[in-house]
């Protein structure tokens, strides 16, 4: 059973202080994640922003502009700082604010740490400029960037006491974390090929003759783009389906969190679903108001109460 910790003890100035400048850069930089996690209690939401800043700068290296050997030496001294965290070295006075929020973090939920690991693991794969051949090799990947995300959040979420089938939460959590990572990677499909990434499997891209890549506002002459959309929106719907498992398992905050994040990702994929050409033609997004109703949505409960009926016809 993943414990849920409620009480908010003390914390010291230099610790909200760090925690203060976790939130500032999530509020600016995390176009989606911050609708989620306003609805959290505030040792939560704190959690989570300190989370999102250490895999921001992690994600910022892999985005940036250094050249390739320069990424990979500022990756592995995240990782050693990583380590330092793991094992208590670093102080309340410490001069990285994420540093000491994130060992605050996880003195008080048991977040398991490893998970930033896996993220830079992933990260390191976009260094080297991997592709991938089939959906099992992508799966590595999504899985370090982002299932690894799904189960560092869960935890600071903890499940329910007593929930039926809580010891699968990890997995519900990772496969919505690929759900998530696979509606990116369709949404970003043109700003990759830009950059020289290729992330969707090639024997997909074969499939549906778009082997020749992404590089203008129009599909591959000859080739059945929509086909490939489609075929992809319809994998991310049944990892969704598979990942909202977890949410009938969450308190309601957590859950509300939850449910908004991944609601936000699952009406990017609807829009992608009716124009497939417009990932090419720019990056495909939702207005503000629409994100705010689909956080309500999810702070109402319909979306776990209806995965709740669901899985109950299921076994009956």
């Amino acid at each position: 059973m993943i414990r849920t910790v409620e009480s908010e003890q003390h914390v010291s100035a230099p610790v909200l202080a760090a925690y203060s400048y976790c939130e500032a850069v999530t509020g600016q930089q995390a176009r989606n994640f911050a609708y989620g996690i306003r609805l959290l209690p505030t040792p939560k939401r704190r959690a989570m922003s300190a989370l999102y800043a250490f895999s921001r700068r992690v994600d910022d290296i892999g985005d940036g502009a250094l050249a390739d050997d320069v990424k990979v030496a500022r990756l592995e001294d995240t990782r050693a700082l990583l380590t330092r965290i793991r094992e208590g070295g670093v102080d309340e006075d410490d001069t990285d604010p994420v540093a000491v929020a994130l060992t605050h973090a996880a003195e008080v939920f048991p977040i398991p740490l490893s998970g930033l690991d896996e993220l830079i693991d992933g990260v390191q794969m976009d260094v080297r400029g991997e592709t991938y051949e089939t959906w099992d090799d992508l799966k590595v990947y999504c899985r370090c960037v982002a299932g690894a995300i799904g189960r560092l959040s869960l935890g600071v979420f903890g499940t329910e006491q007593g929930t039926r089938g809580a010891e699968r939460a990890p997995e519900y959590a990772d496969t919505l974390g690929l759900a998530l990572q696979l509606t990116n990677i369709l949404r970003d499909v043109r700003e990759d090929a830009e950059g020289g990434r290729t992330y969707l499997p090639a024997d997909d891209l074969a499939k549906f003759g778009c082997s020749a890549g992404f590089d203008g506002p129009t599909p591959p002459e000859g080739s059945d783009f929509a086909g490939l959309v489609h075929f992809e929106v319809r994998r991310a719907r049944a990892l969704f389906a598979e990942g909202y498992r977890l949410l009938p398992m969450l308190d309601r905050r957590s859950g509300a969190c939850v449910a908004a994040m991944a609601g936000i990702y699952r009406r990017l994929l609807d829009r992608i679903e009716r124009d497939p050409e417009a990932v090419l033609r720019g990056r495909v997004s939702l207005p503000g108001r629409e994100k705010a109703y689909v956080a309500v949505r999810g702070l109402s409960g319909l979306d776990a109460r209806h995965v709740s009926r669901r899985t109950v016809r299921r076994r009956t």
